[in-house]
């Protein structure tokens, strides 16, 4: 099994509705948010998945949301924009883009700060 990782970081505003803290008021982060594939098999030249390639998806999927208060977007209308609800949300759309029998999306971890971080998985 072959793991790769790529990492993004874009700034984002939020805040919890319902929270009983300061995370109640609008305030931001410089999200890193971390995408791992994994893979079975490589490629004839050794590739599972060109970085290229997941950069690129990574860049795209992302741009909506950098420079964004989070609750204002659809996905976050019903439900709080914590990291593990970003996480959880961007794992889906990872893998709808990425996932095609050898590769799979195999975690997305959202970091919020460099001491703090949520991740989604789903077991296999």
């Amino acid at each position: 099994m072959f793991e790769l990782e790529v990492s993004r970081v874009i700034s984002c505003a939020h805040y919890l509705r319902g929270y009983n803290g300061e995370c109640c008021h609008l305030h931001g982060h410089n999200y890193r948010i971390c995408v791992v594939v994994r893979a079975e098999k490589l490629d004839e030249i050794g590739i599972s998945v060109d970085f290229k390639k997941l950069k690129a998806v990574a860049d795209e999927l992302l741009l909506r949301y950098d420079h964004r208060c989070l609750n204002e977007l659809p996905e976050f209308e019903q439900m709080n924009p914590t990291s593990e609800n970003l996480a959880r949300y961007l794992y889906g759309a990872f893998s709808e883009r990425m996932n095609d029998g050898n590769v799979r999306i195999h975690a997305v971890r959202i970091w919020e700060s460099d001491v703090s971080c949520a991740s989604y998985f789903e077991e296999a």
